[in-house]
């Protein structure tokens, strides 16, 4: 065996190797996008907390779909044709650059939308530049070196050629807020339409379903990140108000079981087991994490605007704050859910009594909060809504999840 990087071939991987595991880069690539997420939610919450909902959300999932679908189109990438050779390393320090690069350029980003004249994307339109030059060198080169896949691998490429080529332009063109976004969403819609295009016309690349399923839990547990950084600053704050107190104990109680339970929530579908059997569920499956990584930074977001409520630093109040994290949390739920029943093409009459007693607890905590509740207090009702599903998952929802997935895979 050899142990040094030269230079071979990205013939591709095989899909049905086994113990495929993330591989040390694909981890330390990762790391980039702990920044990322975390400049989108830091500069979210203090949108928020200044009482611009509309400017904070619009920025806020512009950012988030940047960010995620730059991951996305790494790690399928990766999962198919990543040979750890010194090219591919290359290609992923140069995607790092331009992840940070693209990071660097979220708060002018938010700013400018603020304003509401001119929308100052430069500086992220530069850093995702840079990142799909390295994709498209990577694509051109697997075709290069994969005759059977060519065409697959080269439309890939053409695809995001294009797709670049649009974003660059759209940096030059003075347009108005509503005109920019709307062609952001048409060269958007282009660029999720390509990996469809290119897989179903001209052949499936050879992505491990096992891999992917982990690469995905792995980018939800850095996005969890966000909560535990929320729940820090919200201790910190009560700390610095009132000192070590039953407030700070609530907040750090609450904030911890509600990162625990949504991750105990994500994890508890064998999801790759499901990809190998319906690889074209793998679309709607993968792009709907888009909305469910941002869901969970939406959950960090609201727990910095808790913090701040706290140290009195904000224009709003607790029942805002509470919201923060409520609207996030259901729209977590709700999508861990829908992607459930997504891959098993069924909706199991107990998940859904279940995701509605989650949303009243949810209503319960924002509730408690009008009744005079501290922020302590409605942060552990929230985290108990997460809670709900986990418990009836491991008492009875198992039994239902088991003979759901044994249809799913029988068919």
């Amino acid at each position: 065996m050899s142990l040094s990087h030269h230079m071979g071939r990205m013939s591709g991987r095989d899909p049905e190797e086994s113990h495929r595991a993330a591989t040390p880069l694909e981890l330390l690539f990762d790391l980039t996008f702990v920044v990322a997420f975390s400049s989108a939610g830091s500069e979210t919450a203090h949108f928020l907390e200044l009482g611009e909902i509309g400017p904070a959300l619009l920025a806020f999932w512009f950012s988030i779909f940047a960010v995620s679908w730059a991951w996305i189109n790494y790690s399928w990438l990766a999962s198919a044709y990543d040979n750890d050779d010194v090219f591919f390393r290359i290609a992923t320090l140069v995607e790092m650059v331009g992840v940070l690069i693209l990071t660097l350029g979220i708060p002018p980003f938010f700013h400018s939308i603020q304003e509401g004249r001119h929308v100052d994307n430069s500086i992220m339109v530069a850093g995702y530049v840079v990142m799909r030059i390295a994709a498209i060198a990577l694509w051109l080169r697997a075709a290069a070196n994969d005759p059977v896949r060519r065409r697959t691998c080269l439309a890939y490429a053409a695809n995001i050629g294009i797709a670049q080529a649009g974003w660059v332009v759209l940096i030059f063109l003075d347009l108005s807020l509503p005109m920019t976004f709307l062609l952001t969403a048409l060269l958007s819609l282009f660029e999720l339409a390509g990996p469809v295009s290119a897989e179903l016309r001209y052949g499936r690349t050879p992505w491990n379903p096992h891999h992917i399923a982990e690469r995905y839990g792995l980018l939800v547990i850095i996005t969890l990140g966000e909560v535990i950084l929320g729940t820090t600053l919200s201790i910190s704050a009560v700390v610095h108000e009132e000192g070590w107190s039953a407030e700070a104990v609530l907040v750090a109680s609450g904030g911890t079981l509600l990162a625990f339970a949504m991750w105990w929530m994500y994890f508890v579908l064998p999801v790759g087991e499901l990809l190998e059997r319906y690889p074209l569920r793998a679309f709607p499956w993968g792009y709907g994490h888009v909305f469910l990584f941002g869901s969970i930074a939406g959950v960090g977001a609201g727990l910095h605007v808790a913090a701040n409520v706290i140290r009195d630093e904000a224009h709003v109040g607790a029942l805002f704050a509470v919201l923060c994290v409520a609207v996030p949390l259901f729209a977590f739920e709700l999508m861990a859910f829908t992607l459930f029943s997504l891959l098993v093409k069924e909706i199991d009459v107990f998940h859904v009594w279940t995701l509605a007693a989650a949303v009243a607890v949810l209503a319960l905590g924002v509730v408690a909060v009008l009744l005079g509740a501290t922020l302590g207090v409605s942060l552990v009702v929230l985290a108990c809504s997460p809670v709900v599903i986990v418990v009836a998952y491991e008492t009875v929802g198992h039994r239902h999840e088991a003979a759901t997935l044994e249809r799913a895979l029988a068919r």
